[in-house]
């Protein structure tokens, strides 16, 4: 039987669930298994605030308009990441800085981060690779030192820590059927600062003050900011909340695959070719298992390899600095 790329992990329950929202007559959104799943993020895993989001893109886009990127702003991120990161930001005018890699994984460099901030910039945004996070202390240093926000790209890293600590307190997240829980689509913004969740919640309510009128805080609501439509369906939170509920079981069986393969697979080593390589502040969430091969005939040729044999592979994300949109706006430096 062909091995596909991605197979959704299926409790059983999502159906049933979503049957519920649908009786319930509250499908619109922010119902009873949206407050479960904030209820999970914020109370087991610790995050302050949590908001369900349509997709990650979302919740990148509701953190560029928390921090009022604007025109002129310079946001520091990964070349090697999903455009969505990008598109979040230079959606509000912001030009993109792009760090390379590590040597050891595709994660930003952050030891060449300080030379890339300049007067103008306002963020960093790190991306956690297949789930290993980025080297977070020098992160947050950087940007303390320079009064610089950190938004997480954690559209991998559900599930995974950082020295102990969960990664994406100021992060978004996505439920994607390739993620480790899955709605289909969705994604979610989890916030680490109090000032900026009340804001968070009426920028994801078409800038009003719609939540807080519903919890009886306010006696009507009004557009008081900018925002836009960001909240997903109770079907959508239904379907997360059963994968949630399995979440040990998924992570469990992700992790032994994951095992399986780094065993079978590494005879590959001694030929040139790089397994994931998990630093000692890391853990494993078993999102994906990735080789990096040591030109692109050798990747075309192993990629068409398993593709006889009935196995799906595929290469990830294209340098977004050498990209048709963004070459001219690239300020030319090497990232190899």
């Amino acid at each position: 039987m062909p091995i596909p790329f991605n197979k959704p992990y299926f409790s059983g329950d999502e159906t049933r669930y979503i049957e519920q929202a649908v009786r319930s007559g509250k499908i619109s959104g922010d119902g009873m298994f949206t407050e479960r799943v904030h209820r999970f993020f914020e109370q087991e895993r610790g995050y302050q605030k949590v908001l369900l989001t349509t997709s990650c893109t979302d919740a990148l886009e509701m953190a560029a308009l928390l921090l009022a990127i604007k025109p002129g702003d310079e946001v520091i991120m990964p070349f090697f990441t999903f455009v969505s990161a990008a598109n979040a930001f230079v959606l509000h005018g912001a030009h993109v800085v792009f760090a390379d890699s590590t040597a050891l994984n595709p994660n930003l460099d952050a030891r060449t981060l300080e030379k890339l901030v300049t007067p103008r910039t306002r963020a960093i945004v790190p991306v956690h690779y297949a789930g290993i996070a980025c080297e977070m202390t020098i992160i947050l240093t950087v940007a303390g030192k320079h009064g610089l926000a950190v938004v997480e790209d954690a559209a991998h890293a559900i599930d995974s820590y950082y020295r102990g600590q969960p990664l994406g307190t100021l992060g978004a997240f996505l439920f994607h059927e390739t993620k480790n829980i899955i709605s289909g689509e969705g994604g979610m913004l989890a916030i680490n600062e109090t000032r900026l969740g009340a804001r968070a919640e009426v920028i994801r309510e078409k800038g009003t003050t719609r939540s807080a009128f519903y919890r009886g805080e306010v006696d009507k609501y009004g557009w008081v900011d900018v925002g836009s439509s960001f909240l997903p369906s109770e079907i959508i939170a239904g379907y997360l909340w059963a994968q949630i509920e399995h979440l040990a079981d998924i992570q469990g069986q992700r992790r032994a695959i994951w095992q399986r393969y780094y065993v079978a697979l590494a005879p590959l080593l001694s030929l040139g070719i790089a397994l994931p390589a998990l630093p000692d502040y890391a853990t494993n969430n078993g999102h994906l298992f990735y080789l990096v091969c040591r030109n692109l005939d050798e990747r075309t040729a192993l990629i068409l390899y398993l593709k006889e044999r009935g196995i799906w592979a595929v290469f990830h994300y294209q340098p977004l600095h050498s990209s048709a949109y963004y070459v001219a706006r690239h300020d030319g430096r090497s990232l190899p």
